[in-house]
């Protein structure tokens, strides 16, 4: 659907009838309950939608866009995940033109001063604390508001209903149970009316089932029976992967539609380790959806199941928040969860917006939801039925149930989950440093007033409250006393009664609980020290969540080598046993983390919940200059790549955003570029979706320049920056060296032109390995100084002397290249020639 704005200024009235004609000319006939509530947006009322999943909330979002844009407001449409932040964006970039929309999410930041903004809550949520009342946000959907009650990120639902006056919102669920505190407290915040909008009305009913088969012929019959796409149901990745496995052995497409999937991936590049596992379950017309993958595989998912080209996608349980796939039938793989702190039977909540994504609008007369009977009871149905069917008395062993991740359901627990009314909302605020940070740092108004407003206007109970001052006031002091801001003197004071650090830069931020540890002991590190960029990542892995995938898969590596190495030794079986026990994941700098943590803490019993975890994953590579597909490959990880991208954007960005200019030597922003070239290499998904919408080229960045002028500058120009692209060149090759693949060495060059053979490079490092015993590849040996470049009478062609770090730290070895360009203005058809390796000493 794509919107126009009418022509000239217009009164809500004649906004909401040029709305409304153009549904009728999109041959879109509103619901009651949509036209209800789009009459209260244009009547300039606040609205709180309740109804099923499937019943158009979307429309009546878009009618509130509709009447910001024409107004000249500023509208945000937030939500719980990063990947519904990318899908929404993209489906409002559609509707209302590229220009128009932006998108903010922490990890990324497309066209940000747009009227529309599509972003994740909690980048709405710390805009409201960082600008409250003065803020241009005008009109506010919140998506999914049933998060208001998740127990870790239910406070960025609340912040906006706290500090928002000049805002109409729009709160959106197919959950939300009682809404009468919500109407109250909006209407007091807002002055304006707020009105609840409920239905059980389902575009398209549903129709339960329990099922006693087997998964894969669960699944195949409800393709058989022309009740696909089919969504699977997974609470794990791990499961999520092995069910997608599982299902190759089944048919489900013919050769025509095999063949059009072929021919909508006949451009898709599956790049990354994992891809050639993901493109294999595609052609298969079988999809995977989880947070495991990289999102440009995700988007893809999503683009096929949207052309109906897939029947079957396993997914996780996050892909039933919102995410636009259409499916016929829901079948849950199990009717429990770990919840974080055990496993229980699923909440009413999360199985009443899982199953609402069943059945297409426009497609389907009814959705089907199964639930899958607990494995061993389906094995022993079976065993059952072949003892009964052989006529003999015959005794069976039965198949017990897991011992662990179980709570056993049946079939009545799958009828009380259908029939029960969701669990209530509850207030789950918190304070964060970054939400005293936000407020304190306001710049027109007394922010420890508005903090303390802030606290008491909340949802929780008296008695939370009062326990939340006192918190607020411990981490206050905190603050002061670790420099981060200063309490102003009487005379100085304006409105403001605190001043942030001035060291700190404009945008600052310590999402992390840890955050103020971290800058306190970046002061102890030695940045004169060669291993400082080294010491500074692993405190910055220290204050992170442990992404576990990754750390056991770095455990089970260090076991298997430990273990091939110990039979070599013959050592025995029960001290084997003895060391392999006490094998842990990397934790390099661990005593000066933990005991740099424990001094920290002492006087901040606020931090007595938080804890260090020393790991060593970007420290890894940026130390050992391991790529991320490397880095996939080493650890097994290809069922967890988004794992790692996300790991490795988390350290770029407290790189970026948390540490001060002046803990940064020349070696950290070498690393904190090396992370942002990383990042953008693996996947720029979004950034070409959204080039590709505004007809630019996808390589490019939105707000890059395009001028003409800027690709008259010979890449030479800037001469360290030069030397930095061509690095990037020279030491995959050098990595190469490292594992002695000469070979691949050789072909880093224009071989055919190389001076130097390969039996004579063979003899070199021959009298190298005399002197030294490995080449390295730290931060230290990848410094600028030890590429030095002459630029020859011909300005296109460069020598280039490329000093070898060594063991013994002599350094007493050189690589010698020359670089011809073919154009003084791009790198494209340059060569690179191998001259010689020699020794300076």
């Amino acid at each position: 659907m794509k919107l126009s704005l009418p022509s000239s200024p217009s009164s809500p009235e004649d906004l909401m009838g040029h709305f409304f004609e153009a549904l009728i000319e999109d041959g879109i006939e509103p619901y009651d309950h949509q036209e209800e509530a789009i009459l209260e947006i244009f009547s300039g009322n606040n609205v709180i939608l309740n109804t099923p999943t499937g019943s158009g909330k979307s429309l009546v979002a878009l009618a509130m866009h509709y009447k910001s844009l024409a107004e000249g407001r500023t509208s945000y449409y937030t939500v719980p995940i990063k990947a519904l932040a990318n899908e929404k964006f993209l489906s409002l970039c559609q509707t209302f033109s590229p220009e128009n929309v932006g998108m903010i999410t922490g990890d990324a930041s497309v066209n940000p001063t747009a009227p529309i903004i599509c972003c994740t809550a909690e980048i709405l949520a710390n805009i409201a604390l960082r600008e409250g009342a003065t803020a241009s946000i005008h009109d506010v959907i919140m998506d999914e508001f049933h998060y208001y009650s998740d127990r870790d990120r239910g406070a960025a639902w609340q912040i906006p209903l706290l500090t928002l006056p000049q805002s109409r919102f729009l709160l959106m669920s197919a959950t939300i149970g009682d809404t009468s505190y919500f109407e109250k407290s909006i209407t007091e915040l807002t002055g304006a009316e707020t009105q609840l909008i409920q239905s059980e009305q389902r575009p398209v009913p549903l129709e339960f089932s329990y099922s006693t088969i087997t998964l894969t012929e669960q699944v195949t019959e409800l393709v058989e029976k022309d009740k696909a796409p089919v969504y699977l149901v997974h609470f794990s990745q791990r499961s999520c992967a092995e069910s997608s496995q599982s299902l190759l052995s089944s048919n489900f497409c013919s050769k025509e539609e095999k063949k059009a999937i072929a021919v909508a991936l006949h451009d898709t590049k599956f790049n990354s380790p994992y891809g050639k596992e993901v493109s294999k379950l595609l052609r298969h017309g079988v999809g995977i959806h989880h947070a495991g993958l990289l999102p440009k595989y995700r988007i893809l998912v999503e683009k096929l199941a949207q052309k109906g080209l897939l029947k079957v996608i396993c997914g996780t349980d996050t892909l039933g928040v919102g995410v636009n796939v259409p499916i016929r039938s829901v079948l849950f793989t199990k009717l429990c969860k770990y919840d974080g702190s055990g496993t229980k039977i699923l909440s009413v909540r999360d199985f009443k917006q899982i199953s609402g994504r069943a059945g297409r609008r426009g497609f389907d007369t009814i959705g089907y939801v199964v639930a899958q009977a607990p494995e061993h009871e389906i094995e022993n149905l079976k065993l059952e039925a072949k003892a009964a069917s052989s006529g003999k008395n015959k005794k069976i062993v039965k198949k017990k149930p897991p011992e662990r991740g179980y709570v056993p359901w049946n079939n009545e627990t799958f009828i009380k989950l259908q029939t029960s009314p969701p669990e209530p909302l509850v207030s789950s605020f918190k304070l964060r440093h970054n939400i005293l940070l936000n407020v304190l740092s306001r710049k027109f108004e007394d922010g420890c007033t508005s903090l303390k407003n802030l606290i008491s206007s909340s949802h929780e109970s008296p008695k939370s409250q009062a326990k939340l001052r006192r918190q607020a006031r411990e981490m206050f002091f905190a603050l002061v006393r670790g420099g981060i801001m200063t309490i102003l003197p009487l005379a100085e004071r304006k409105q403001q009664k605190v001043q942030l650090h001035i060291d700190l830069q404009e945008d600052f931020t310590m999402n992390q609980a840890l955050g103020l540890y971290l800058l306190d002991t970046i002061k102890q590190l030695d940045s004169s020290d060669p291993n400082y960029v080294l010491n500074l990542l692993s405190t910055i892995e220290a204050i992170l969540e442990d992404p576990s995938a990754i750390l056991m898969a770095q455990v089970n590596h260090l076991k298997s080598n430990l273990m091939a190495d110990m039979k070599s030794e013959g050592v025995e079986y029960e001290e084997r046993l003895e060391r392999l026990d006490e094998v842990t994941h990397p934790m390099p700098g661990k005593d000066f983390i933990y005991n740099t943590f424990n001094a920290f803490k002492i006087d901040k019993p606020w931090l007595n919940s938080e804890n260090v975890r020393p790991k060593s994953i970007v420290r890894e590579m940026v130390e050992q200059y391991i790529s991320f597909e490397d880095y996939i490959k080493n650890y097994k990880l290809e069922r967890s790549e988004a794992v790692l991208l996300r790991h490795v954007s988390e350290v770029y960005k407290v790189l970026n955003q948390t540490i001060p200019q002046l803990g940064k030597t020349e070696e950290v922003h070498d690393a904190e570029l090396y992370l942002k070239e990383l990042i953008e290499a693996v996947d720029s998904s979004i950034i070409d979706e959204w080039n590709a919408l505004a007809g630019k080229d996808p390589t490019q960045q939105p707000e890059q320049s395009t001028s003409s002028s800027v690709s008259k500058v010979p890449v030479f120009a800037n001469i360290k920056q030069f030397t930095r692209n061509l690095q990037k060149f020279i030491f995959p090759a050098i990595k190469h060296l490292t594992t002695d693949n000469l070979e691949a060495f050789m072909n880093s060059f224009n071989h055919t032109d190389s001076l130097l053979s390969l039996p004579q490079l063979q003899e070199k490092l021959e009298s190298f390995y005399d002197q030294h015993s490995f080449i390295k590849l730290d931060p230290e040996a990848r410094n600028l100084k030890n590429t030095h470049l002459e630029q020859t009478q011909n300005p296109l062609v460069w020598n280039i002397s490329q000093t070898l770090s060594d063991s013994n730290l002599e350094n007493n070895w050189v690589l010698e290249l020359q670089l011809t360009l073919e154009s003084p203005t791009s790198f494209d058809n340059s060569q690179l020639q191998l001259v010689d390796l020699v020794s300076i000493a």
